[in-house]
């Protein structure tokens, strides 16, 4: 039987992080080192055997597991690697067909890591869109107030969405990116106060999530080189910031041809 999610800590001394992920999304467990023979082996003999794999370990060591066994992109399961320390949940293999892009941003979301997603249809997608709401607010009041933001562009431009921890298990917002195909990236309060940017402090987010805003810095932490070109708008009880990165330009040149 093929199950949905397996997880291949490659050292023991990560045993703790893939146990918490096994609980999150109830995933098989592998422990390789209870086991004789290579770890490159045992890992071809169960690739198979599950729709989707998080390895935790470095994407070199991944690399060299995965190195034969694709066949198709349409049948092949879907590969994250993930590093000791949590900090980078990469997308291997299968990230549009596989799934892998929606699982580097789930896995990232239980471990505060930052999601690394390389298919060119993500991007080549400029904006980034910062979510604050009220408690209990619905999918179709997260809808108006983007369609505010967003003012002329289309929705098909936006990258991912953005919030506070604390908004992590908001229904309405988490529907609504399900039901637009949205990643959601989660960030810790810790996070965005040391990058606590905003246009228009307000006082009840300050007083309630301890930080003078959330839409805005959720916006500008997610898309670091981004600039912000619709800061805070606010619409029944949903607030929305949009950022844009400009994508990679190069150095200007200086006098005497020197970068």
């Amino acid at each position: 039987m093929t199950a949905p999610l397996a997880l291949w800590p490659v050292r023991r001394e990560t045993e703790a992080l893939a146990e918490h992920l096994a609980l999150q999304f109830n995933a098989v467990l592998h422990r390789p080192w209870q086991h004789a023979g290579r770890q490159l082996d045992a890992f071809s003999a169960a690739f198979a055997g599950a729709q989707a794999w998080v390895l935790i370990g470095a994407v070199g060591i991944a690399t060299r597991f995965i190195a034969g066994l694709p066949r198709d992109k349409h049948t092949d399961p879907a590969v994250v690697v993930l590093d000791d320390a949590a900090r980078f949940a990469v997308a291997l293999l299968g990230g549009h067909e596989g799934g892998a892009n929606a699982l580097a941003y789930a896995v990232a979301r239980a471990t505060g890591a930052v999601p690394v997603v390389t298919t060119a249809t993500e991007a080549v997608k400029p904006l980034t869109l910062g979510v604050g709401c009220r408690r209990g607010v619905s999918a179709e009041q997260i809808a108006a107030a983007v369609t505010h933001a967003l003012a002329g562009h289309p929705l098909s431009d936006v990258r991912e969405v953005a919030t506070v921890d604390l908004k992590a298990d908001e229904t309405g917002l988490l529907a609504y990116c399900e039901t637009h195909t949205l990643p959601l990236r989660v960030f810790a309060r810790a996070d965005l106060a040391g990058r606590a940017y905003v246009t228009q402090p307000s006082d009840w987010v300050q007083q309630n999530v301890g930080l003078p805003g959330v839409c805005e810095p959720c916006a500008l932490l997610a898309s670091p080189r981004g600039e912000l070109i619709v800061p805070k708008t606010a619409l029944n009880g949903v607030t929305v910031a949009v950022v844009e990165d400009r994508g990679w330009r190069p150095t200007e040149q200086i006098a005497g041809g020197q970068a």
